[in-house]
């Protein structure tokens, strides 16, 4: 998971596990027999380092905005604190697969359809709460959260600057409070807003 995350998953073969492991090449294949299997149980095991990393702390919290706003601080925490050294896993695993067709495309694009739809259903329960203008456009909304998530990730990568997701988190609070209902929002000036 870290060699992928760093070269990614097209580079991660059988010989290359091998050479970082100490092991023989023939050790590596009777275990996992083709490349493409490596990749996949890669990214299964991947999923498994997501859920423990951001998703059980992020959605630990009472339903509503908190798991939404939790989620958000859970995958900028993940990042920051280096849990794959090239970033996170999966936006590595998109920007490598968004384009060729295949078995690995197909995952990569469930995982992001997974990643927006779980949003989404955090975002509705937040406005069946009252927490969240239920006018706003669901889709809408989890898709500039997604983008505020990635664009911190891939910049505290390239960047390696610690700064980067503190701006993750105000495109985060920024884009939530826009969502928040009419009588709650601030005004720029920083006062109460109409009520």
């Amino acid at each position: 998971m870290r060699l992928a995350s760093i070269e990614g998953l097209s580079s991660l073969t059988i010989g290359r596990l091998a050479r970082t492991l100490g092991i023989s090449k023939s050790g590596v294949f009777a275990h996992f027999r083709s490349k493409e299997r490596l990749q996949q149980e890669t990214i299964a095991a991947a999923s498994e380092v997501f859920q423990r990393e951001v998703l059980e702390p992020g959605l630990s919290g009472p339903e509503g905005l908190t798991q939404l706003e939790g989620f958000c601080e859970a995958y900028l925490s993940y990042v920051e604190r280096g849990v794959f050294p090239g970033g996170c896993f999966f936006a590595q695993l998109l920007a490598e697969f968004d384009a060729p067709d295949g078995t690995i495309h197909d995952q990569v694009a469930a995982f992001q359809r997974d990643a927006l739809g779980s949003l989404e259903g955090l975002i509705e329960t937040a406005q069946s709460q009252g927490e969240l203008d239920p006018g706003v456009d669901r889709g809408q909304l989890a898709f500039e959260l997604y983008a505020a998530l990635e664009m911190a990730n891939y910049l505290a990568t390239l960047f390696r600057d610690p700064a980067t997701t503190d701006r993750g988190r105000a495109a985060v609070r920024s884009v939530i409070a826009r969502a928040r209902p009419v009588e709650e929002r601030e005004d720029p000036t920083g006062g109460a807003g109409p009520r």
